[in-house]
């Protein structure tokens, strides 16, 4: 019965709204740029506004104090804010996401259905941060049909649509004056699809000032979702469209910067790397390497940059195709970088070059474990030698079986070489990891890329965020580039919390 409600509902919106929202890669080319929806929100298992913040600069501590800095805490496929909502406030734990401009959460605590979501059941995630509730906001209120986001979500060309659709009279068309409801929406994620409402509330953030107050954003508008397949937890959309995180609290031409945590450190409830957005995440950055943002014409609101080659252990070189720094005439090609897809994808033939490259290097070490390859969907596992790193041996064993630096490998490194000479050796643990506890004096490590779908639609590969962990990374709007700067991040972020004001 729920399929048949979801189809029902899909079908509802599919036929009452005359601009319905569909996937990234069904978009016809002559829909209005304005929008993109989110591309991908993958798992790890790969199954695979106009109405801005405004603000009032006057002096430099005062621009200081306008910035916002919240935790980010990983979890098993992602890394994950704290919404701080309503009236009194509500928490709700969602995934930030640069490949999507779209924020919602989960509304209802008794009603929100999300369908094919059993393997989340159990996640603490989704079991601890519990669904907002509009009715218990003093603050909240559903958006009107003339809003400027409303029409972006709704993909019009005619501000007309959807109130026409809300059921205005002509008379209060024509003089603007009408302000039922924004109608209902759906946003796809890949595989995944929510239906809800566009709602506005008291929005609060921390803006990095020891013993500050929480800076309040009124009206902030996000997705209000009852129903979702395949999206158990919300998402704070950071790409570059209107309705985007950055957009909406007036940082769209300022920028953002985060520090992803090992693998290792998911669902650790001790530890959290800053996610820093304004003026502080890209100030005295020079220490970095910039690559330039590519500039998709047909979807504007993702972040490209461009790859021109990958070496091996600085020995090998693999051809890497054009389209993975340049687009079509038709708005394809390109390496988006997405926080919200878990592993790098790489075109098919570029994939299947480099597992041969690296087989090639790895086959006189190591014995494949090809039983853990059919098990996980991974292609190339390889049995490691287990023992502990000698910088590492006074660490608990419990903990050590999950940390890939203390066992001594000769897998290969992987270099990515980006447009503007950007030179970035990848962790050695954002490319082969341990997929459990040793046994037998052993540790199975296993490749973790993967292959992008073969398609002519959409970017020519992904830049997920495994491969950014242990890494600053810094999207500068204003100059449009981002940059990178391996660095310890759970260092960072002690550091970082050393100094971390009191969160009220």
């Amino acid at each position: 019965m729920k399929i048949i409600y979801l189809f029902l509902a899909l079908f509802a919106l599919l036929f009452c709204t005359p601009h319905f929202v569909i996937a990234k890669r069904e978009q016809s080319n002559n829909m209005n740029p304005s929008i993109v929806l989110g591309l991908t929100h993958s798992r790890a298992t790969i199954p695979k506004p106009k109405y801005v913040f405004k603000r009032s600069i006057k002096t430099q501590s005062e621009t200081l104090t306008l910035d916002m800095i919240e935790p980010l805490k990983e979890i098993r496929d992602g890394y994950i804010i704290s919404l701080n909502l309503g009236t009194p406030q509500q928490i709700i734990q969602v995934y930030m996401d640069t490949g999507s401009d779209l924020t919602w959460v989960p509304c209802g605590n008794l009603t929100f259905d999300c369908i094919d979501c059993d393997d989340y059941k159990n996640n603490k995630i989704t079991s601890s941060s519990s669904s907002f509730s509009p009715s218990y906001s003093s603050s909240c209120s559903r958006d009107s049909c003339s809003s400027p986001f409303c029409i972006n979500i709704h993909n019009s060309d005619n501000s007309y649509d959807p109130c026409t659709v809300a059921g205005c009279s002509l008379s209060t068309l024509l003089r603007s004056t009408c302000y039922r409801p924004c109608p209902s929406f759906a946003y796809t994620y890949g595989e995944g699809i929510v239906i809800g409402s566009l709602t506005r509330d008291t929005l609060r953030v921390h803006n990095g000032i020891i013993n500050s107050d929480p800076r309040e954003i009124a009206n902030f508008c996000f997705g209000c979702v009852g129903t979702t397949y395949r999206e158990p937890i919300g998402i704070a959309g950071f790409g570059k469209g209107p309705l985007s995180f950055p957009s909406q609290l007036g940082f769209s031409k300022k920028g953002f910067s985060h520090c992803f945590l090992p693998f290792k450190y998911a669902n650790n409830p001790n530890i959290s790397s800053p996610l820093i957005v304004g003026d502080q995440a890209i100030s005295s950055k020079d220490h970095l390497q910039f690559t330039p943002m590519l500039k998709c014409p047909i979807y504007p609101n993702f972040y490209y940059i461009g790859l021109e080659a990958i070496t091996i252990s600085n020995l090998t070189s693999t051809i890497v195709p054009l389209r993975l720094r340049e687009f079509d005439s038709f708005g394809n090609g390109g390496l988006l970088i997405d926080s919200g897809t878990t592993y790098t994808h790489l075109p098919q033939q570029l994939y299947s070059d480099l597992l041969t490259t690296l087989e090639s290097l790895i086959t006189n070490y190591y014995p494949r474990a090809k039983e853990v390859e059919s098990r996980t969907g991974f292609d190339l596992c390889y049995r490691i030698p287990y023992g502990l790193d000698n910088n590492n041996n006074s660490n608990n064993n419990d903990n050590n079986i999950y940390n890939n630096n203390l066992v001594e490998d000769n897998l290969p490194v992987i270099t990515f070489h980006f447009l503007n000479n950007v030179t970035l050796e990848l962790p050695k643990g954002n490319v082969f990891y341990a997929m459990g506890a040793p046994r037998n004096s052993t540790v199975v490590k296993c490749l973790l890329f993967q292959s992008m779908d073969e398609s002519e639609y959409g970017p020519a590969g992904v830049f997920g965020s495994f491969q950014q962990q242990n890494m600053e990374v810094v999207y500068d709007l204003e100059k449009e580039r981002i940059g990178f700067q391996t660095t310890d991040c759970a260092l960072a972020a002690a550091a970082s919390q050393a100094l971390a004001p009191a969160r009220v």
